[in-house]
């Protein structure tokens, strides 16, 4: 695949990495990480609406996948708290059920978030009777439900129709997850609902599994980007700590650790963006190997650069006050959400 970014999309990226330096997410994090889970900062929210981001996949602005790769990056490298992908996906899940809420959805007047049954262990079931459908059992876990309005619901019912319905907060009940990550909450949503005709839709076979490629596809992009703010993290360090009177960059065997480092991380931004293109396009074998290729490699490989990270930066990385051990949170709890990378590969091989 011969693939590069357009001057837009890098454009794109620049800008909105500028917007998070100036507004730094874990800066404003720290003062409240004994408080409680990370909660969506009101003044980013504010950002991705007015920018138009949260609407970005819809009709109305045309996006790309590939566009809203490179905002997940930025935002991933920043350790922001917003769930970017989820709101953008929702809104335009929304669009496609033709649902009246869309408008203050991509306005930033209420959040709606997308939920799944977990793809290893799924507790989430559906099954139509009569008019109704009925909902029972546990989502997956899921970044920014404690902060949203209404939760969007798909699921496979018991005789393989799909089905999206849009809830209330207000009418599940919401527990959020003590995880390594502090940078985003996670909660899930336990159902036990029986809404009726109007209250729930019918979607197009094959909906549930595009939308868990595109999680699936979006929590490796984030890890990516936090992956990649460690890799300049530990470059830098490796230039200014010295031993022996010498820079430790200086030394061999630190100078491959950041060479295969820096090779991870461009390997497993390679393999997304390939990704990306495949949501972009129609062919449902393509996209499957695309997505679970991107989502084992990175998955590994992310892991193993924080690990790296870790080694280089020695006692310092440990310490609560440098962004390291942050990052490296963040990244694992990516690794183990919308499918592992032992399930991917086995997605992979047989697909």
């Amino acid at each position: 695949m011969d693939f590069a970014l357009s001057d837009e999309q890098v454009a794109l990226a620049e800008t909105e990495r500028a917007w998070l330096a100036k507004n730094d997410p874990l800066l404003v994090r720290r003062p409240t990480i004994d408080d409680g889970p990370a909660r969506i900062p009101q003044g980013a929210l504010r950002h991705i609406a007015e920018s138009g981001i949260i609407g970005l996949l819809t009709s109305d602005l045309g996006g790309t996948h590939v566009d809203l790769l490179v905002l997940c990056e930025e935002h991933g490298r920043s350790g922001s708290s917003v769930p970017l992908a989820e709101l953008t996906i929702a809104c335009r899940l929304l669009e496609q059920i033709g649902h009246p809420t869309l408008e203050d959805a991509a306005s930033g007047e209420s959040l709606t978030v997308p939920a799944v049954g977990s793809l290893e262990a799924p507790a989430l079931h559906a099954g139509i009777e009569g008019t109704s459908l009925r909902l029972h059992g546990t989502t997956a876990p899921v970044t920014g439900l404690v902060d949203a309005q209404r939760v969007l619901i798909l699921a496979s019912t018991t005789d393989g129709t799909e089905v999206a319905a849009v809830v209330s907060v207000d009418a599940v009940t919401i527990r959020t997850l003590e995880t390594l990550d502090l940078t985003r909450s996670w909660a899930v949503a336990d159902l036990d609902l029986t809404l009726d005709t109007g209250e729930w839709s019918a979607v197009p076979a094959g909906t549930l599994a595009f939308i868990q490629d595109e999680l699936a596809t979006y929590r490796s992009t984030d890890a990516v980007g936090a992956a990649s703010r460690l890799l300049d993290l530990t470059v830098e360090y490796a230039g200014q700590r010295t031993q022996f009177d010498r820079p430790i960059g200086s030394f061999q065997a630190v100078k491959h650790h950041c060479a295969d480092m820096a090779l991870s991380v461009e390997a497993s931004r390679a393999a997304l963006w390939a990704a990306a293109v495949a949501l972009d396009g129609t062919d449902l074998e393509v996209r499957t190997r695309a997505v679970s290729a991107a989502a084992a490699y990175a998955g590994e490989g992310t892991s193993t650069t924080a690990q790296t990270a870790l080694q280089v930066h020695g006692g310092i990385g440990f310490t609560w006050e440098h962004d390291v051990h942050l990052l490296i949170r963040r990244i694992k709890v990516d690794e183990l959400l919308d499918g592992s990378v032992r399930y991917h590969r086995r997605r992979l091989i047989s697909a």
